[in-house]
């Protein structure tokens, strides 16, 4: 049978409409099953020394060997595992790299610091003495502590889930000494002219003519006024360096950071540039453009040595880094970087600490930040309204005030520089956190970041040694409570958790894995009002839904000490049951685009709306 020419063209338009078509059909269920498998980043923050410790000695101001340390094995695949259950995507080892720290480790052929230049007795870790290796005291074997951290790695990866470290790039520690940099590169400062206050390629800032002295308190003793052989109120070096938080004296203030010494990034004294600027066009290049941009400049040499350092730790296969008060070195210096590392490896996961909210936007679309807390505003915000004093509009108003960049913001409520939920001094209660944190972590698509121990309600009320109560201490060996009784002597399975605790954890873990949710990971932000009986604002719930289209989602967390009953009015056309998928509150069906609910105290809700 012979097919006429216009019946076959037909025929072939017609095939290949319908290939298209199926094409079409496939890649847009392909694109769903992406997004249903996706997983907002979940960010676990660890004190790597503090983790497993298993010793309950807590004496003030206590050596190693009194109060204990824990160890990068102490991570067991198990451990992980428990982590991984959280939701988490990322842990952020904290204290990793090598910091001036007072136990002594010559024999290993590591110098001793010197009390007088350590904050603590573990010393802090924002104190980097050797960018090129990690902290000995986390180190089964000292002299194998590298070996033992890529072992880390590899167990975290192992267990799905990526590697984040610190990089400090304002300052190093004032007795900063590599004894493990790859060969040719060369210490911070060994090539600096110590005869000029500044200049471009130093890198650092000197008080010249003058030698560094000791800061002196009458409220403060090194150690506690506990003995120690270097403990004589002497450091020796000369010239002085200007100090880490940018104080020019000779003689540091105790509450400068007199234990770092600043660096320099081609910005004068006088706060002029030393180097190009960006064009204000480069805001909207990619980081190709970026990396490019860069290439035939010649810029400072603390640029390169700090864009060596984290391809050094790429290469070791660490995923990406949280920057340590980034907001205090030029943006231009962050493009130069950020795009550095992200021709290395695309999908680095890329988190500065900035507080200056006039710098976010620079930060981000400039110096090419993935993310940055979200601390001033809506952390803010939100701890005065667990503290009792807030409100929930205020809330909903420090997110707005960043909506254009809200997926760039990641959600806290404890770090290791914040107070503990549970202080007397922030709330005084872990349960006050649950409400706040339903809203931190369902209100955007942006990170959550979860401070080990938060989840088991700790409270941070160890005096440790350097600084006070209320914040789990980052400068002395200690044990965690409540996170010790979760760890049960390495077993990890909260064998020693009280019941409160063990439900506090559960309701932690329910909904840390919530953000997988289409709507939640995807969907548009739709403000909700909440209304009494009145008719009038009810101050201390806070609402919000969460919509990609296919789903609905519902937020409501009543902060108050009493039962709030409210009446959430919905967008036009929202009818059906609403299902809890938090707490298992009964099914509820929406009348007159309203919902009317009763929430108990510190109570949330998190509804899926079944059309």
């Amino acid at each position: 049978m012979t097919i006429k020419p216009l019946v076959l063209a037909l025929s072939l338009i017609s095939g290949s409409v319908l290939l298209t078509a199926c094409q079409s059909s496939q890649q847009a269920e392909q694109s769903k099953q992406a997004e249903q498998q996706e997983q907002k980043p979940v960010v676990y923050q660890v004190f790597t020394r503090l983790f497993g410790n298993t010793n309950t000695n807590n004496v003030p101001w206590g050596t190693l060997a009194q109060n204990g340390v824990g160890k990068f094995e102490d991570f067991t695949p198990k451990a992980l595992s428990e982590i991984k259950a959280m939701g988490v995507t990322h842990v952020w080892y904290t204290g990793v790299l090598h910091h001036a720290l007072v136990a002594d480790y010559s024999a290993y052929g590591i110098g001793i610091d010197d009390p007088d230049v350590v904050k603590g007795r573990a010393g802090s870790p924002y104190a980097i003495k050797d960018y090129y290796n990690v902290n000995p005291d986390l180190a089964r074997d000292p002299a194998k502590r590298l070996a033992e951290f890529e072992a880390l790695i590899e167990r975290t990866h192992d267990a799905d889930m990526k590697v984040v470290i610190d990089i400090v790039p304002n300052h190093v520690a004032r007795n900063y000494q590599s004894l493990s940099a790859p060969q040719g590169v060369k210490d911070f400062g060994a090539q600096d002219n110590t005869a000029l206050t500044y200049a471009r390629d130093n890198n650092f800032y000197y008080v010249t003519g003058q030698d560094f002295k000791v800061p002196t308190s009458a409220d403060y003793q090194v150690l506690g006024g506990k003995p120690h052989p270097l403990a004589d109120g002497q450091f020796t070096e000369s010239p002085a360096k200007w100090t880490g938080n940018g104080a020019r004296a000779a003689q540091p203030h105790i509450h400068d950071w007199y234990e770092t010494v600043k660096v320099n990034y081609g910005v004068r004294p006088d706060g002029s540039y030393d180097f190009p600027t960006l064009p204000a066009e480069m805001a909207k290049q990619d980081y190709r453009a970026h990396y490019a941009f860069w290439q035939d400049k010649e810029l400072p040499d603390s640029w390169y040595k700090f864009r060596d350092i984290t391809l050094y730790w790429l290469d070791k296969g660490v995923d990406g880094f949280r920057y340590d008060m980034a907001e205090m070195v030029p943006v231009e210096f962050w493009s130069f970087l950020n795009s550095s590392i992200k021709m290395q490896n695309p999908d680095a996961f890329l988190l500065a600490e900035v507080y200056n909210p006039t710098l976010y936007r620079p930060y981000i679309h400039q110096g090419k930040m993935d993310f940055l807390y979200d601390k001033v505003g809506f952390y803010d915000s939100l701890k005065l309204l667990m503290q009792g004093t807030g409100n929930a509009q205020s809330v909903m108003d420090a997110h707005l005030s960043v909506s254009d960049i809200a997926p760039h913001m990641l959600h806290f409520l404890e770090n290791h520089d914040e107070q503990r939920i549970a202080s007397p001094e922030f709330a005084g209660s872990a349960e006050k956190g649950k409400p706040a944190m339903v809203v931190s972590h369902l209100i955007s698509k942006a990170p959550t970041m979860l401070y080990f121990g938060q989840s088991v309600g700790e409270d941070g009320s160890e005096m440790a040694g350097f600084g006070k109560p209320s914040r789990t201490s980052i400068f002395d060996y200690i044990g965690v409570p409540a996170h010790q009784a979760w760890m049960n002597k390495g077993k990890f399975d909260g064998g020693q958790l009280s019941d409160e605790q063990k439900a506090l954890r559960q309701y932690y873990k329910k909904l840390m894995n919530l953000s997988s949710m289409p709507a939640i990971q995807h969907g548009a932000l739709v403000q909700l009002n909440t209304l009494d009986s009145a008719n009038k604002p009810v101050e201390k719930v806070m609402a919000f839904a969460r919509d990609n289209g296919d789903q609905q989602v519902i937020v409501a967390s009543n902060f108050d000490a009493d039962n709030a009953q409210v009446t959430i009015e919905l967008p036009e056309g929202w009818q059906g049951k609403v299902v809890d998928k938090l707490e298992s509150h009964p099914t509820l069906v929406i009348k007159n685009n309203q919902l009317n609910i009763t929430l108990a105290p510190l109570a949330s809700v998190v509804y899926e709306l079944e059309n």
